[in-house]
């Protein structure tokens, strides 16, 4: 059985040789359709590979695209919305999990829609040592060139009134299970 709104999923990220990267413990399901899965959480704890916990510190909606090589985590703190672009495989959902290869590039996005690209010698240092097929570098570099397109045009989850549509919907739902 499919989770619906209101539930919580757990996260896992995982590196090509299918080493545990990160945990995200508890995520509650806002929206999930043919075309995406949205989630938020506030608070949430998270688990590094190396059995580190920490807690984040503010809200975030996290959305990943069925099919897409990148998914992001809007974090709405006082001064904006900044996002965080994780490249990685597609996502596999099953039951309460939602799971997907993180492979290392990421872009952050400030509130006025600049952005580093962040871990590229990581990027290069992994794709050696585990190896990462041709096509996943290409998939890779092609979603980092997505990820900036959908920047610029404002497209997704870095269109207006997106993250705040989705944070209001989250309050609700989870006001609803609480």
């Amino acid at each position: 059985m499919s989770p619906t709104p209101g539930s919580n999923i757990r996260i896992e990220s995982y590196k090509h040789d299918h080493s545990l990267h990160r945990i995200w413990d508890k995520s509650t399901l806002i929206h999930t359709s043919d075309a995406v899965v949205i989630g938020g959480n506030d608070r949430v704890k998270v688990t590094e590979a190396d059995g580190r916990e920490w807690r984040t510190r503010e809200p975030a909606i996290c959305t990943f695209g069925r099919g897409q090589w990148f998914n992001t985590i809007a974090m709405i703190r006082d001064d904006g919305i900044y996002y965080y672009c994780n490249l990685g495989s597609p996502f596999s959902m099953k039951g309460q999990l939602l799971s997907y290869i993180d492979y290392d590039l990421d872009v952050k996005v400030f509130p006025d829609m600049t952005y580093s690209i962040l871990d590229e010698e990581e990027f290069l240092l992994h794709s050696r040592q585990m190896n990462y097929p041709p096509f996943v570098v290409e998939r890779v570099q092609t979603a980092l060139q997505e990820v900036l397109a959908w920047v610029s045009a404002r497209r997704g989850p870095f269109q207006s009134g997106f993250v705040q549509r989705w944070y209001e919907r989250y309050l609700l739902v989870r006001d609803d299970e609480e």
